[in-house]
């Protein structure tokens, strides 16, 4: 009889199923993503993942690179109070982020510990703190101290919001997987997401002249932020991670056994044990200097373009181009470069992009500013090089926040503390850069120029050219220096090619 069986057994041959069947339960949500998977091709956690970097690349590209030329040159801040409102935020931008990162990752509640919560009921409000800027509290006289009121409350609520929300999607890229090909796939959803986020930059300058037409400049800052906070809201509802199921299953006993969890003794002993890395250090070191560079070149390029290349010479429609491609180009260089990544891995990658740019300065440096439309596309490819190289951060972190689960030996990774340590020791950089840049173009003139005082000097404003001219040069050749020196030590080099167990 068992013969009988085994024979029916080997010779049975089961009905032909298709590789992947929608699901019969489960509701709405787990048919709309096995359509997205097997029909459409598009993998769903990945396009979840992306849609906040859509939503906070449409808004962050044109917070950084609008709001230090309208306070400067529209609301008419005194330099006194710009510096002050950027020490101010340069506290709170180096607070918020471990603050928020322990709450998240040690949180009773659900709209702080899952992240998929921060994201969406954190959206609504970064959107409304973008908006903070671009509409006055009144009309400001020149020096007005409401004006410097207003640049506090701004930077400060806007990098609050975007901290709680994008430190859950970067404890998100840590989580959804382990493995570098996911992670890599991520980072290419990711790109797609921040090349047409970036166009916002692109159609900002076109619609608004540049902001010369500043209502037009309003309206379409309110349309960014509605669509941002829908793109946010679809991460919210519709992204997963590895570790979701753990977290549900765990929460009713952190609840029972959490008496003492957000202690600042835990807060200074996870601190500390993630800063004893030197692979953290290395990182944290060579990422504050890129920081400094992202800021220096988001704020200030089109300051130095417009004062640096006639008019003449450069329409307004190919400037707000040449803006545009400044924040469009790096996704795409990215996007090209995913075969190199997968060869080569990250670190060579950014080690390579470092060696460039100190190369391209160090050229530009002997050329000269007379070379118009040289100088224009050093500007751009610059920018390019630092925001390309800066995407691809997260990989490095990522396995740091592994390298650390295991050597600690913890049952779920502290993502958000890594990112935000990291950001405790880079995020000041923001703020620096602005300071810095400033006080050395007003000690040539700028405030002056800026002012609109009535027959300047010409030989003063010739030495604020060669100031600007010296910036946009030394300024990319010394960090590019320093981060070579920092980052060759860094020793995770090959997670592209042995995973992280």
């Amino acid at each position: 009889m068992r013969t009988k069986r085994g024979l029916a057994r080997a010779n049975y041959t089961p009905p032909q199923q298709p590789a992947a069947q929608p699901p019969v339960r489960g509701g709405r949500r787990e048919l709309y993503l096995w359509k997205m998977k097997f029909v459409l091709g598009i993998h769903p956690n990945a396009l979840a993942y992306s849609m906040t970097t859509l939503g906070a690349g449409m808004m962050n590209s044109i917070f950084n690179f609008y709001y230090v030329k309208l306070f400067l040159n529209r609301y008419k801040i005194s330099e006194v109070a710009f510096h002050q409102a950027q020490v101010v935020f340069m506290i709170w931008n180096a607070i918020n982020d471990p603050l928020f990162g322990y709450i998240q990752d040690n949180s009773k509640f659900a709209c702080c510990s899952r992240r998929q919560f921060s994201i969406l009921y954190g959206a609504p409000l970064y959107a409304l703190a973008f908006l903070l800027p671009w509409f006055p509290w009144k009309h400001y006289e020149e020096g007005d101290w409401l004006s410097g009121l207003h640049l506090i409350v701004a930077l400060c609520a806007f990098d609050g919001l975007l901290t709680f929300v994008l430190l859950a999607q970067c404890a998100l890229f840590a989580e959804i997987s382990t493995r570098h090909e996911s992670r890599l796939q991520l980072i290419k959803y990711n790109q797609v997401a921040t090349l047409i986020g970036s166009t916002s930059i692109l159609f900002c300058g076109l619609v608004s002249d540049n902001m010369e037409n500043f209502a037009y400049f309003q309206a379409f800052a309110v349309l960014v932020a509605a669509l941002a906070t829908a793109c946010m809201c679809y991460t919210g509802k519709y992204s997963t991670s590895q570790y979701e199921q753990r977290e549900v299953c765990m929460e009713n006993a952190n609840l029972e056994n959490s008496d003492g969890a957000l202690s600042w003794s835990s807060v200074i002993s996870l601190t500390k044990q993630i800063m004893t890395e030197k692979n953290f250090l290395f990182f944290v070191t060579m990422n504050f200097f890129q920081v400094f560079h992202l800021a220096f070149c988001n704020n200030f390029m089109m300051i130095f373009a417009d004062n640096l290349i006639p008019k003449d010479v450069l329409s307004s429609s190919i400037r707000s181009i040449m803006y545009g491609a400044g924040f469009i180009c790096p996704q795409c260089l990215v996007l090209l470069s995913h075969a190199s990544l997968k060869k080569f891995g990250y670190y060579r990658i950014i080690l390579f992009s470092f060696y460039f740019e100190g190369v391209a300065a160090a050229v530009m440096f002997v050329l000269g500013p007379e070379h118009y439309y040289l100088l224009a596309f050093y500007l751009t490819t610059n920018m390019v090089i630092v925001q390309a190289s800066f995407s691809l951060f997260n990989l490095p972190l990522a396995d740091i926040v592994d390298a650390d689960l295991i050597k600690h030996k913890r049952r779920s990774p502290l993502s958000s503390m890594v990112f935000g340590t990291n950001a405790l020791f880079t995020k000041p950089a923001q703020s620096l850069a602005p300071m810095l840049v400033v006080t050395i173009l007003n000690q040539f003139g700028y405030e002056n120029l800026n002012n609109g005082v009535a027959q300047p000097d010409p030989s003063l404003f010739l030495g604020l050219h060669d100031a600007m001219f010296y910036l946009i040069c030394l300024v990319p050749l010394c960090i590019a220096v320093i981060q070579i020196l920092t980052w060759t030590p860094f020793s995770i080099q090959n997670s592209h090619v042995t995973a992280v167990r």
